[in-house]
């Protein structure tokens, strides 16, 4: 199988629960829940992804022939200390792509895999640490894993319902919207109120990183 990739780059991871860890990012091209052109947001089940995920012409994008072509490029951005090496696929939407030849090939290279996914696609076997940021509107199947991570406020979307998943970890981000001020606010309000949650925010925007 081949791959479809938007980008790939060597950075600290931004939010979450693995904030502030070296990784190599994985963005892959193409999503489920919104075509990715300005024209089609307002009818998208995601209508607020700030993520270029379309076509393959960023840095280190294109087609990869095979997971280990793509593997051997993660690598070497990462370089030849393998110490704790990291890498994170995202997109888009990476399920629509990421397999257990790829998961292999990554692990062979030494790397601990992360995946950040809409959940509406069930994982496959072997990922080392699952983050899901569930849509309002999308059928999430995915319900299990390491980190859930809330982009809020979403209308649609119960908090006290997503608590009953079965994640270790539970995050609420404030959205990046128009509204900026508003969202922060909510989403402290949502921690404060429910301690199963706890905030993050994008650091790596606050600090210019990819």
């Amino acid at each position: 199988m081949s791959y479809a990739v938007k980008e790939m780059f060597l950075t600290l991871q931004g939010e979450g629960v693995q904030a502030g860890r070296r990784a190599v990012f994985v963005r892959f091209a193409g999503c489920n829940l919104w075509t990715g052109r300005d024209e089609d947001r307002d009818t998208a089940v995601c209508r607020f992804c700030d993520t270029d995920f379309v076509g393959m012409d960023g840095t280190e994008g294109g087609r990869y022939r095979n997971a280990t072509a793509l593997a051997a490029r993660a690598a070497a951005l990462w370089g030849e200390d393998r110490t704790a090496a990291f890498v994170v696929l995202t997109g888009g939407e990476p399920l629509l792509q990421v397999d257990a030849a790829l998961i292999s090939a990554l692990h062979a290279e030494g790397f601990a895999v992360a995946v950040e996914t809409n959940g509406t696609i069930v994982a496959p076997p072997g990922l080392d640490w699952i983050c899901v940021s569930p849509k309002a509107g999308s059928e999430v199947v995915q319900r299990a894993g390491d980190e859930l991570k809330l982009v809020w406020p979403q209308p649609g979307i119960d908090p006290v319902a997503l608590e009953g998943w079965n994640f270790r970890h539970r995050l609420v981000q404030p959205m990046d919207c128009a509204e900026g001020d508003a969202a922060r606010d909510a989403a402290i309000a949502l921690a404060m109120a429910r301690p199963a949650w706890r905030l993050t925010v994008q650091a790596h925007k606050m600090l210019g990183l990819r």
